[in-house]
C-alpha cells in the first residue's frame, strides 16, 4: 500500500512537472529531460509511468477531459436552468485553468497538433457537444431566441470561449481570464437571450467574474 501510494504521488510529481513545461514552453520544446529535471525524478521513475512524451501529454488531456466532465456535471446539479449551467460551466473550467497548469497545458497540447489516441475524444469536441445539449436546453425553456441556429451558436461560443483562452494566454496574465470569459458572455446573452430573460444571465456572469477573481 505505502509503495502503491509513493508510486501515485510520483506519476502525480511528473505529470505536473510535465505540465507546467508544456504550458510554459510548448510540446516540441520540451524534452523528457526537461520533464525529469523539473520534477526532480530520476529517468527510470519517468520510464516506470510514462513510455515516451506522447504518453504524458495524452494522460495530461484525458485529466483535462475528466476534469471538464465531472465540472459539468457539479454545475448541472447547482444550476436552475441549462443556460445557466452552461454559463457556470464555462467560468468553472476557467477557473481549473487559472488554479493549475494541467489544464493550461491541455488546451496547449489540444492547439498545438499533438495527435489525441484514442479512445480519447478531442477535448474541443467534448465541449461543443456539451454546449450544443445545453444550448438545446436552452431553447426547449425559452432563454434563447427561438430563431437561433443551435449548432452553429454551440460552435461559435466554442471557438469564442477556446480563443479567448488561447489569445489571452500569450498576451495577459492568466488571472484576467476571468474578465475575457465575462466579456465574452456579455456579448453572447445579449445576441442570443431575448430582452426580458437577459438581465439575470448578465447579473450572473458578472457575479461568477467576481467571484473568480477573489479566488
Amino acid at each position: 500500500m505505502v509503495r502503491q501510494l509513493r508510486a501515485e504521488q510520483t506519476r502525480t510529481t511528473i505529470l505536473t512537472a510535465a505540465a507546467e513545461l508544456f504550458d510554459r514552453h510548448g510540446y516540441e520544446s520540451t524534452s523528457l529531460s526537461d520533464i525529469v529535471e523539473h520534477a526532480q525524478v530520476t529517468k527510470g521513475a519517468l520510464y516506470f509511468h510514462f513510455a515516451a512524451k506522447e504518453d504524458l501529454a495524452q494522460a495530461i488531456m484525458e485529466l483535462q477531459s475528466r476534469a471538464s466532465r465531472q465540472m459539468a456535471t457539479e454545475m448541472d446539479a447547482r444550476a436552475s436552468s441549462s443556460l445557466e449551467a452552461l454559463i457556470r460551466t464555462t467560468f468553472g473550467i476557467t477557473r481549473l485553468s487559472v488554479e493549475g497548469p494541467i489544464p493550461r497545458a491541455g488546451l496547449r497540447l489540444a492547439t498545438g497538433g499533438v495527435v489525441i489516441r484514442p479512445p480519447l475524444r478531442h477535448p474541443f469536441t467534448e465541449l461543443l457537444d456539451i454546449t450544443t445539449r445545453k444550448l438545446l436546453g436552452a431553447a426547449k425553456e425559452s432563454d434563447i431566441h427561438p430563431d437561433v441556429d443551435v449548432e452553429a451558436a454551440a460552435h461559435s461560443l466554442v471557438c469564442f470561449f477556446v480563443g479567448t483562452r488561447v489569445v489571452g494566454r500569450s498576451l495577459e496574465p492568466v488571472a484576467r481570464q476571468s474578465r475575457r470569459v465575462a466579456e465574452m458572455w456579455h456579448f453572447m446573452i445579449r445576441g442570443l437571450v431575448p430582452v426580458p430573460r437577459r438581465a439575470r444571465y448578465l447579473a450572473l456572469a458578472t457575479q461568477l467574474e467576481r467571484e473568480l477573481r477573489a479566488v
